[in-house]
């Protein structure tokens, strides 16, 4: 005759025997490793559209990094050329300064980004 309890599953580790309980753990290890590989995935899907938004972000900063030192310059230029009467054209020098001045301080912010990208991967990795 068969038990009337035979069927249902046992509630307690101590009256499984261990080969089962070795299965549940397997099991409950592996369900926690697949939450972890979604939430990793849902936070790389997170990461490349506010990469986008970041990459707009940090391509207008460096624009105008490089912009409004070239207008200072030129700006300057058309009044010292007005003021004075030189061999050379203060606005063409003060241009040109005025890039070289813009692309070291757009050089400066994209080297600290990119630091600063670098060691939040290295912090992902290590977690």
């Amino acid at each position: 005759m068969s038990q009337p309890h035979a069927n249902l599953p046992r509630t307690s580790e101590e009256d499984t025997p261990p080969d089962q309980t070795t299965t549940q753990r397997q099991r409950q290890f592996l369900e926690d490793v697949d939450q972890k590989a979604v939430r990793r995935a849902q936070a790389r899907n997170k990461d490349r559209t506010g990469n986008m938004w970041f990459g707009l972000g940090t391509f207008g900063m460096v624009g105008w990094s490089v912009v409004v030192p070239t207008l200072i310059g030129i700006v300057l230029g058309i009044w010292l050329d007005e003021v004075t009467a030189m061999g050379f054209s203060w606005r063409l020098t003060l241009m040109f300064v005025g890039l070289v001045i813009g692309c070291l301080n757009a050089w400066y912010w994209i080297t600290k980004e990119q630091r600063q990208i670098e060691s939040e991967r290295e912090r992902r990795r290590h977690e």
